[in-house]
Protein backbone atom coordinates (compact mmCIF):
# COMPACT_ATOMS: atom_id res chain seq x y z
CA UNK A 1 0.00 0.00 0.00
CA UNK A 2 1.32 3.18 -1.32
CA UNK A 3 2.27 5.92 2.22
CA UNK A 4 2.54 8.65 -0.99
CA UNK A 5 1.58 12.28 0.67
CA UNK A 6 -0.59 13.85 -2.73
CA UNK A 7 -0.01 18.35 -2.35
CA UNK A 8 -3.10 19.91 -1.70
CA UNK A 9 -3.53 22.25 -4.77
CA UNK A 10 -2.49 24.88 -2.53
CA UNK A 11 0.45 23.54 -1.92
CA UNK A 12 1.12 22.89 -5.62
CA UNK A 13 0.41 26.52 -6.69
CA UNK A 14 2.28 28.23 -3.25
CA UNK A 15 5.47 25.51 -4.60
CA UNK A 16 4.91 27.14 -8.17
CA UNK A 17 5.21 30.48 -7.12
CA UNK A 18 7.66 30.57 -4.90
CA UNK A 19 9.78 29.41 -7.79
CA UNK A 20 9.11 32.24 -9.55
CA UNK A 21 9.25 34.61 -7.02
CA UNK A 22 12.03 36.33 -8.70
CA UNK A 23 9.92 37.31 -11.56
CA UNK A 24 7.37 38.81 -9.68
CA UNK A 25 9.46 40.97 -7.88
CA UNK A 26 10.82 41.65 -10.97
CA UNK A 27 7.19 43.53 -12.21
CA UNK A 28 6.22 44.92 -8.44
CA UNK A 29 6.90 48.10 -7.77
CA UNK A 30 8.55 49.14 -4.29
CA UNK A 31 5.49 49.44 -2.13
CA UNK A 32 4.68 45.69 -2.35
CA UNK A 33 6.68 43.08 -1.78
CA UNK A 34 6.86 39.31 -3.86
CA UNK A 35 5.90 37.95 -0.69
CA UNK A 36 2.86 39.87 -0.14
CA UNK A 37 1.59 39.20 -3.34
CA UNK A 38 1.92 35.33 -3.02
CA UNK A 39 -0.06 35.24 -0.34
CA UNK A 40 -2.68 37.11 -1.35
CA UNK A 41 -2.77 35.34 -4.37
CA UNK A 42 -2.96 31.84 -2.74
CA UNK A 43 -5.90 33.46 -0.10
CA UNK A 44 -7.87 34.41 -3.51
CA UNK A 45 -7.36 30.80 -4.48
CA UNK A 46 -8.02 28.92 -1.52
CA UNK A 47 -11.24 30.94 -1.41
CA UNK A 48 -12.74 30.06 -5.24
CA UNK A 49 -13.42 26.60 -5.98
CA UNK A 50 -13.21 27.39 -9.97
CA UNK A 51 -9.86 29.13 -9.27
CA UNK A 52 -8.50 26.28 -8.09
CA UNK A 53 -9.23 24.75 -11.28
CA UNK A 54 -6.93 27.10 -13.50
CA UNK A 55 -3.61 26.50 -14.24
CA UNK A 56 -0.75 27.75 -11.99
CA UNK A 57 0.91 29.16 -15.45
CA UNK A 58 -2.71 31.51 -15.96
CA UNK A 59 -2.59 32.41 -12.20
CA UNK A 60 1.36 33.04 -12.12
CA UNK A 61 0.64 35.07 -15.41
CA UNK A 62 -2.37 37.05 -13.75
CA UNK A 63 -0.06 37.70 -10.66
CA UNK A 64 2.15 39.41 -13.01
CA UNK A 65 -0.59 41.62 -14.46
CA UNK A 66 -1.47 42.49 -10.82
CA UNK A 67 2.61 43.46 -9.98
CA UNK A 68 2.72 45.17 -12.88
CA UNK A 69 0.05 47.81 -12.83
CA UNK A 70 0.63 48.18 -9.05
CA UNK A 71 -2.89 46.48 -7.37
CA UNK A 72 -3.15 44.21 -4.72
CA UNK A 73 -5.54 40.89 -5.09
CA UNK A 74 -8.28 40.92 -2.95
CA UNK A 75 -7.66 43.99 -0.94
CA UNK A 76 -10.27 47.09 -0.52
CA UNK A 77 -11.56 45.94 -4.22
CA UNK A 78 -8.61 47.06 -5.67
CA UNK A 79 -8.16 43.96 -8.16
CA UNK A 80 -9.39 40.24 -8.43
CA UNK A 81 -8.74 36.98 -9.91
CA UNK A 82 -10.88 35.99 -12.07
CA UNK A 83 -11.56 31.65 -13.68
CA UNK A 84 -12.93 30.80 -17.10
CA UNK A 85 -12.38 27.30 -18.93
CA UNK A 86 -9.54 26.61 -16.86
CA UNK A 87 -7.70 29.89 -17.28
CA UNK A 88 -7.38 33.07 -15.22
CA UNK A 89 -7.58 36.86 -15.73
CA UNK A 90 -6.72 39.75 -13.36
CA UNK A 91 -9.64 41.96 -13.61
CA UNK A 92 -9.12 45.68 -11.47
CA UNK A 93 -11.99 46.69 -9.75
CA UNK A 94 -13.02 50.24 -9.48
CA UNK A 95 -11.16 50.62 -5.91
CA UNK A 96 -8.36 50.12 -7.54
CA UNK A 97 -9.00 52.80 -10.41
CA UNK A 98 -9.91 55.21 -7.34
CA UNK A 99 -6.25 54.06 -5.21
CA UNK A 100 -4.32 54.74 -8.66
CA UNK A 101 -5.60 58.46 -9.16
CA UNK A 102 -5.42 59.40 -5.42
CA UNK A 103 -1.61 58.03 -5.52
CA UNK A 104 -0.84 60.38 -8.56
CA UNK A 105 -1.63 63.03 -5.94
CA UNK A 106 -3.07 65.62 -8.74
CA UNK A 107 -7.20 64.46 -8.90
CA UNK A 108 -9.80 62.47 -6.31
CA UNK A 109 -12.41 60.32 -8.13
CA UNK A 110 -15.36 57.61 -6.36
CA UNK A 111 -18.27 56.15 -7.26
CA UNK A 112 -21.35 55.29 -5.92
CA UNK A 113 -24.51 52.57 -6.54
CA UNK A 114 -28.34 53.73 -5.90
CA UNK A 115 -30.87 51.66 -4.92
CA UNK A 116 -34.58 51.24 -5.15
CA UNK A 117 -35.84 53.71 -2.17
CA UNK A 118 -32.65 55.93 -1.95
CA UNK A 119 -33.38 59.59 -2.84
CA UNK A 120 -31.31 60.87 -5.62
CA UNK A 121 -31.20 64.04 -7.44
CA UNK A 122 -27.87 64.86 -10.44
CA UNK A 123 -27.70 67.30 -13.23
CA UNK A 124 -24.91 67.86 -15.28
CA UNK A 125 -24.15 71.48 -16.82
CA UNK A 126 -22.40 74.60 -15.74
CA UNK A 127 -23.44 73.71 -11.93
CA UNK A 128 -23.19 70.00 -12.32
CA UNK A 129 -24.34 67.57 -9.28
CA UNK A 130 -24.89 64.51 -7.09
CA UNK A 131 -27.32 64.29 -4.45
CA UNK A 132 -27.09 60.69 -2.66
CA UNK A 133 -28.74 59.71 0.20
CA UNK A 134 -28.84 55.85 0.92
CA UNK A 135 -32.23 54.88 2.09
CA UNK A 136 -33.00 51.68 0.44
CA UNK A 137 -33.08 48.01 1.67
CA UNK A 138 -31.94 46.56 -1.38
CA UNK A 139 -29.28 43.70 -1.38
CA UNK A 140 -28.82 42.47 -5.09
CA UNK A 141 -27.97 44.27 -8.01
CA UNK A 142 -31.15 44.37 -10.04
CA UNK A 143 -32.05 46.56 -6.99
CA UNK A 144 -29.46 48.83 -8.24
CA UNK A 145 -31.66 51.80 -10.65
CA UNK A 146 -28.20 53.85 -10.72
CA UNK A 147 -24.24 53.84 -10.60
CA UNK A 148 -22.24 56.86 -11.12
CA UNK A 149 -18.97 57.92 -10.64
CA UNK A 150 -17.56 61.73 -10.07
CA UNK A 151 -14.10 63.46 -10.37
CA UNK A 152 -12.07 66.10 -9.09
CA UNK A 153 -9.22 67.67 -10.81
CA UNK A 154 -7.48 69.66 -7.86
CA UNK A 155 -8.01 73.05 -7.87
CA UNK A 156 -11.46 73.03 -10.11
CA UNK A 157 -14.20 74.65 -9.09
CA UNK A 158 -16.17 72.16 -10.79
CA UNK A 159 -16.33 68.16 -10.67
CA UNK A 160 -16.68 65.67 -14.01
CA UNK A 161 -19.91 63.47 -13.11
CA UNK A 162 -20.93 60.49 -14.98
CA UNK A 163 -24.58 59.04 -14.37
CA UNK A 164 -26.09 55.79 -16.06
CA UNK A 165 -28.99 53.92 -15.62
CA UNK A 166 -28.46 49.84 -15.19
CA UNK A 167 -30.66 49.70 -18.16
CA UNK A 168 -27.71 51.20 -19.57
CA UNK A 169 -25.29 49.01 -18.18
CA UNK A 170 -26.86 46.05 -19.16
CA UNK A 171 -26.76 47.05 -22.67
CA UNK A 172 -23.38 48.01 -22.37
CA UNK A 173 -22.56 44.25 -21.09
CA UNK A 174 -24.52 42.90 -24.13
CA UNK A 175 -22.82 45.28 -26.57
CA UNK A 176 -19.36 44.68 -25.44
CA UNK A 177 -19.38 41.11 -23.64
CA UNK A 178 -17.21 38.59 -25.93
CA UNK A 179 -17.91 35.68 -23.26
CA UNK A 180 -21.67 35.30 -22.83
CA UNK A 181 -22.73 33.97 -19.85
CA UNK A 182 -18.89 33.43 -18.63
CA UNK A 183 -18.45 37.27 -18.18
CA UNK A 184 -16.78 38.21 -14.70
CA UNK A 185 -19.67 40.16 -13.87
CA UNK A 186 -22.47 37.62 -14.55
CA UNK A 187 -20.51 35.21 -12.74
CA UNK A 188 -20.84 34.11 -8.48
CA UNK A 189 -24.86 34.97 -9.18
CA UNK A 190 -24.33 38.44 -10.40
CA UNK A 191 -22.62 39.71 -7.44
CA UNK A 192 -20.06 41.12 -9.45
CA UNK A 193 -21.96 43.36 -11.22
CA UNK A 194 -22.34 46.22 -9.05
CA UNK A 195 -18.39 46.10 -9.38
CA UNK A 196 -19.00 46.42 -12.77
CA UNK A 197 -21.38 49.15 -13.16
CA UNK A 198 -19.27 51.10 -10.86
CA UNK A 199 -16.25 50.55 -12.71
CA UNK A 200 -18.11 51.78 -16.32
CA UNK A 201 -19.50 54.98 -15.03
CA UNK A 202 -15.85 55.25 -13.26
CA UNK A 203 -14.36 54.79 -16.79
CA UNK A 204 -15.89 57.56 -18.67
CA UNK A 205 -14.82 60.33 -16.10
CA UNK A 206 -11.26 58.61 -15.72
CA UNK A 207 -10.97 60.06 -19.91
CA UNK A 208 -11.12 63.76 -17.85
CA UNK A 209 -8.55 63.73 -15.49
CA UNK A 210 -4.97 63.84 -15.45
CA UNK A 211 -3.52 60.16 -15.62
CA UNK A 212 -0.64 58.68 -14.03
CA UNK A 213 1.40 55.48 -16.45
CA UNK A 214 -0.02 53.69 -13.74
CA UNK A 215 -3.91 54.63 -14.56
CA UNK A 216 -4.02 54.63 -18.07
CA UNK A 217 -2.28 50.92 -18.23
CA UNK A 218 -4.96 49.93 -15.48
CA UNK A 219 -7.77 51.62 -17.41
CA UNK A 220 -6.83 50.05 -20.77
CA UNK A 221 -6.56 46.86 -19.08
CA UNK A 222 -9.69 47.35 -17.44
CA UNK A 223 -11.23 48.05 -21.02
CA UNK A 224 -10.01 44.75 -22.79
CA UNK A 225 -10.84 42.57 -19.97
CA UNK A 226 -14.72 44.17 -19.95
CA UNK A 227 -14.70 43.67 -23.58
CA UNK A 228 -13.04 40.08 -23.33
CA UNK A 229 -10.66 40.73 -25.91
CA UNK A 230 -6.33 40.12 -25.38
CA UNK A 231 -3.92 42.39 -24.50
CA UNK A 232 0.02 42.41 -24.10
CA UNK A 233 2.60 45.00 -22.18
CA UNK A 234 4.67 46.90 -24.53
CA UNK A 235 6.88 48.26 -21.97
CA UNK A 236 4.57 50.74 -20.31
CA UNK A 237 1.44 50.51 -23.52
CA UNK A 238 -0.78 47.96 -22.99
CA UNK A 239 -1.76 46.70 -26.73
CA UNK A 240 -4.77 45.61 -26.99
CA UNK A 241 -5.37 43.02 -29.56
CA UNK A 242 -8.06 42.21 -32.29
CA UNK A 243 -10.38 39.16 -31.22
CA UNK A 244 -8.98 36.29 -33.75
CA UNK A 245 -12.19 34.54 -33.15
CA UNK A 246 -11.54 32.32 -29.83
CA UNK A 247 -13.02 32.91 -27.04
CA UNK A 248 -11.54 35.80 -24.34
CA UNK A 249 -10.20 33.80 -21.58
CA UNK A 250 -9.62 30.39 -22.67
CA UNK A 251 -5.98 29.09 -22.20
CA UNK A 252 -3.81 29.52 -25.02
CA UNK A 253 -3.48 26.66 -27.32
CA UNK A 254 -1.00 25.61 -30.03
CA UNK A 255 -2.46 27.20 -33.74
CA UNK A 256 -1.83 30.53 -32.98
CA UNK A 257 -4.27 31.45 -30.19
CA UNK A 258 -3.45 33.76 -27.35
CA UNK A 259 -3.98 33.35 -23.68
CA UNK A 260 -4.61 36.87 -22.89
CA UNK A 261 -1.80 37.14 -20.34
CA UNK A 262 0.94 39.40 -21.12
CA UNK A 263 3.65 38.45 -24.09
CA UNK A 264 7.17 39.96 -22.86
CA UNK A 265 7.37 43.18 -23.56
CA UNK A 266 11.36 44.65 -24.71
CA UNK A 267 13.27 46.26 -21.20
CA UNK A 268 13.62 49.84 -22.33
CA UNK A 269 16.83 51.58 -21.71
CA UNK A 270 15.34 53.51 -18.89
CA UNK A 271 13.40 50.46 -17.64
CA UNK A 272 17.19 48.46 -17.62
CA UNK A 273 18.78 51.65 -15.63
CA UNK A 274 16.10 51.76 -13.12
CA UNK A 275 16.64 47.64 -12.45
CA UNK A 276 19.99 47.78 -12.22
CA UNK A 277 20.42 48.21 -8.35
CA UNK A 278 18.09 45.28 -8.00
CA UNK A 279 19.65 42.83 -10.35
CA UNK A 280 23.28 43.46 -9.33
CA UNK A 281 22.19 43.42 -5.40
CA UNK A 282 20.52 39.75 -6.34
CA UNK A 283 23.89 38.85 -8.18
CA UNK A 284 26.12 39.85 -5.96
CA UNK A 285 24.99 39.70 -2.44
CA UNK A 286 22.32 37.60 -2.61
CA UNK A 287 24.02 34.76 -5.15
CA UNK A 288 21.84 34.61 -7.00
CA UNK A 289 23.78 32.60 -10.23
CA UNK A 290 23.88 34.68 -13.57
CA UNK A 291 22.14 31.90 -15.46
CA UNK A 292 19.03 31.98 -13.34
CA UNK A 293 19.06 35.55 -13.16
CA UNK A 294 18.87 36.01 -16.62
CA UNK A 295 15.91 33.30 -17.20
CA UNK A 296 13.95 34.76 -14.40
CA UNK A 297 14.76 38.81 -16.09
CA UNK A 298 13.69 36.68 -19.70
CA UNK A 299 10.76 34.92 -18.38
CA UNK A 300 8.82 38.54 -17.67
CA UNK A 301 10.53 40.88 -20.40
CA UNK A 302 13.27 41.03 -23.41
CA UNK A 303 16.89 41.66 -23.16
CA UNK A 304 18.71 43.15 -25.82
CA UNK A 305 22.46 41.68 -26.37
CA UNK A 306 24.17 44.57 -24.88
CA UNK A 307 22.02 44.88 -21.65
CA UNK A 308 22.95 40.93 -21.43
CA UNK A 309 26.31 42.21 -21.66
CA UNK A 310 26.14 44.47 -18.91
CA UNK A 311 24.83 42.12 -16.45
CA UNK A 312 27.58 39.46 -17.68
CA UNK A 313 30.19 42.25 -17.02
CA UNK A 314 28.80 42.19 -12.80
CA UNK A 315 30.08 38.42 -12.54
CA UNK A 316 33.85 39.81 -13.37
CA UNK A 317 33.35 42.51 -10.21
Amino acid sequence: MSNQVVASPASTLNQFLMRHKNQIEMALPKHITAERMTRLALTAFSQNRELQKCSPQSIFGSVVVAAQLGLEIGVAGQGYLVPYKGSCTFVPGWQGLVDLVSRSGRATVWTGAVYRGDKFDWALGDRPFVKHQPEGDGDDWHDITHVYAIGRVNGSDHPVIEVWTMDRIVRHLNKYNKVGGKHYALTNNGQNMEMYARKVALLQVLKYMPKSIEVMRAMDVANAVDSGQNFTFDGDVVVVQESDGTEAGEPGQSGGQKSGRPELPECTEEEFKAKTPRWRRQLLEEGVPYAELLSGIESVMTLTEDQKTTIHSWTQE
